[in-house]
C-alpha cells in the first residue's frame, strides 16, 4: 500500500477559498466514513483546522486514490471537482511522509513553528481511530509525525516563543492600539483556539468576558481563568461593553456583522475563524481588524532561517529513518515468500532423491536432508539479510521488486504472507 495526500492550505489557495472547504469534527468524519468505502482507499485520516483542510490515506492505486480523494471533497464541500483540483497540492509516498512530519512540526502553519497543531493532528488521528478508518499504516504514519512534532519543538528554537496564530493577531493588534493591559476584551468560543486567546489575554493584564453557545463550556473557560462569562443570548450587550473582541466559533455563517458593532466601544476585532464570524463590511467601520486573510499577509517572520534549517534537518532525517523501517518492512514478506520457495525446492529434491536412491538407512538419509536444507539456508542467509539492510537505508530502491524479479516469485505468494486468508 502507497500513502497518498491531498493539502487544500494557505499556501495553495486564498483564505476565502479554503473557507469552502473548511469542516467541523463532524463533516470531516462523514468525509472518512465515505471514503474508507471507497475503491482504492483502505485507510484515511482527514485534518481541518483554520490552515488547511487535507486528507492522508493509504491506497492501493494513485490514480484511482486520487480521484476517490478529490470527488468524496468536492461532493461534500460543493466545490466544482475541475476547480477543487488546481488548488490542491498532491503528495505521495516519500513526498506524503515529508509533508505529515512537516505539518507536525509547525514548518507548514501560517505561524512558522506554532505547536497548537501537535494537538490538532492528535485530535485527528484519534477521531479516525474511533470510527475506524485507520489501520497499521497511517497509525505508524501519525503516531511518527507526533513525535518528530514533539522532537522539533523540544530539540530546535523554532517553538521555543510559543507563537500561535493568537499571539500573532495580538502583536498586530498592539502595533495599531497599543498593550491588552487593561481591555475589556471579548471571547467568542470556548474551543482551543478560544481558550488560548482567553488565557494569553488574562496573562496580559485584560479583563476578559466569554460567551459561547453553549453557556457551560463558556463559564468553565471563564472559571479557569478567573474571567467572566455571559450566555449567547446577551451577546449584543456583551459587544456594548468591550473594546476588543476576539472570535474563533466553528460557526458555519457570519453572526457578527457591521450592523452590530455600530454603537459600540470596540475598536479592535481577531477573526480566527475559518469560515470568518465577522462580516467583511466591519473593516469599512473604524475598528482594526485582524482575521486569517491579514494574518498570511502580514504576520511577520520570527522564525529565523537557522531556525527553520534546524527544525527541517530534523524532519529530513525522521522522514528518512521512516521510510527505511518501512521499506525494511516492505521487503519482509517477499523474503519469507523465497525462503518459503526454497523450502517447497528443496522438499521436492529430497523427495526425488529418496525414490531413486536406496540403501541408504534412515540415519544416512536424514543427514543428507540436513546437509541439504543446510547448504540451501546457508545460500540464501546472506542475502536475504542484506537485502533487509540494505531496505532500511537512504537509497530508494525497491528490493523486494529486485527479488520478485530475480527469483520469479509469484507476486500471489507474497501476498499470501502478507494476508495468510489470500487464495494463491
Amino acid at each position: 500500500m502507497s500513502i497518498l495526500a491531498i493539502s487544500i492550505s494557505h499556501q495553495t489557495t486564498s483564505v476565502d477559498v479554503l473557507s469552502r472547504v473548511a469542516m467541523d469534527p463532524a463533516t470531516s468524519t462523514k468525509l472518512a466514513q465515505v471514503l474508507v468505502g471507497s475503491d482504492h482507499v483502505d485507510e484515511i485520516v482527514v485534518l481541518s483546522t483554520c490552515n488547511r483542510t487535507e486528507m492522508y490515506a493509504s491506497v492501493s492505486r494513485f490514480h484511482g486514490g486520487l480521484d476517490d480523494l478529490t470527488t468524496a471533497l468536492a461532493t461534500l464541500s460543493g466545490v466544482p471537482l475541475a476547480e477543487l483540483r488546481q488548488m490542491c497540492a498532491v503528495y505521495y509516498d516519500e513526498g506524503a511522509v515529508a509533508h505529515a512530519f512537516a505539518v507536525a512540526a509547525g514548518l507548514d502553519s501560517m505561524v512558522v513553528g506554532e505547536n497548537q497543531i501537535l494537538g490538532q493532528v492528535k485530535a485527528a488521528l484519534t477521531t479516525c481511530q474511533t470510527q475506524g478508518t485507520v489501520g497499521t499504516v497511517l497509525n505508524a504514519l501519525f503516531q511518527q509525525a507526533l513525535r518528530v512534532g514533539k522532537r522539533v519543538h523540544t530539540e530546535t528554537e523554532i517553538g521555543s516563543a510559543g507563537r500561535s496564530l493568537v499571539t500573532a493577531a495580538y502583536e498586530l493588534l498592539e502595533n495599531e492600539l497599543g498593550p491588552l493591559t487593561g481591555r475589556r476584551l471579548l471571547v467568542v468560543g470556548a474551543g482551543s483556539m478560544a481558550g488560548l486567546a482567553a488565557r494569553t489575554a488574562v496573562a496580559a493584564g485584560a479583563q476578559v468576558t466569554c460567551v459561547n453557545r453553549t453557556y457551560d463550556r463558556a463559564r468553565r473557560l471563564a472559571d479557569a481563568i478567573a474571567a467572566t462569562a455571559r450566555p449567547f443570548t446577551e451577546l449584543a450587550d456583551a459587544l456594548g461593553e468591550a473594546d476588543l473582541v476576539v472570535t474563533c466559533t466553528g460557526a458555519r455563517d457570519v453572526f457578527i456583522d457591521a450592523d452590530q458593532l455600530t454603537d459600540t466601544p470596540v475598536v479592535g476585532i481577531v477573526d480566527l475563524a475559518l469560515p470568518a464570524d465577522v462580516g467583511d463590511a466591519v473593516a469599512d467601520l473604524d475598528i482594526v481588524l485582524i482575521n486569517l486573510a491579514r494574518l498570511v499577509a502580514d504576520q511577520p517572520d520570527h522564525a529565523s532561517r537557522a531556525e527553520i534549517e534546524a527544525a527541517r534537518a530534523v524532519v529530513g532525517g525522521e522522514v528518512n529513518d521512516f521510510l527505511g523501517v518501512r521499506r525494511a518492512a516492505q521487503v519482509a514478506p517477499t523474503v519469507v515468500a523465497l525462503r518459503t520457495m526454497a523450502s517447497e525446492v528443496v522438499s521436492s529434491e529430497l523427495a526425488r532423491l529418496d525414490g531413486r536412491v536406496s540403501g541408504l538407512t534412515d540415519k544416512d538419509r536424514a543427514e543428507v536432508h540436513r546437509a541439504v536444507r543446510r547448504v540451501v539456508d546457508k545460500l540464501l542467509h546472506v542475502p536475504t539479510v542484506r537485502v533487509q539492510e540494505l531496505s532500511a537505508g537512504s537509497e530508494p530502491v525497491d528490493y523486494a521488486a529486485a527479488l520478485r524479479e530475480l527469483f520469479a516469485l509469484d507476486p500471489q505468494a507474497v501476498a499470501a504472507v502478507i494476508s495468510p486468508d489470500a487464495t494463491p
